[in-house]
């Protein structure tokens, strides 16, 4: 398995569970190293089942949101499935305001997220 320095990867079962090391999402440099880490789970270790566990992130910014949006294209096409949870009230009205709640399947807590698949 990989070193990641963005992020935290563990099984549940079959699914992949995600949770971000970084509070502050917003620097450049940060979240393209994060793209990198999250893309290789889809094209290096074959991971089919994705959930990204937003719990301890505070602050999300527009580039990171692109890196989101091309993971979930990168997660379909290799015939995956990719969940969100535990994202905060503030960065969830960004997701409305942008239409990407419809775009991703967004839960309230992990364990309904894992459920979920």
């Amino acid at each position: 398995m990989s070193t990641h320095r963005r992020i935290n990867v563990a099984k549940i079962g079959d699914v992949t569970v995600v949770k971000f090391l970084d509070k502050k999402i917003l620097d450049e440099a940060n979240i393209q190293e994060l793209g990198l880490e999250l893309f290789s789970l889809i094209e290096h270790d074959n991971r089919k089942s994705i959930l990204l566990n937003f719990s301890d992130v505070e602050f999300l910014s527009s580039a990171a949101l692109g890196k989101l949006i091309t993971l979930d294209r990168k997660v379909k096409a290799s015939k995956g499935r990719l969940k969100m949870s535990n994202i905060r009230p503030e960065i969830f009205e960004v997701f409305q305001i942008t239409k990407l709640n419809k775009v991703f399947d967004i839960r309230n807590d992990e364990s309904e997220a894992v459920a979920a698949f």
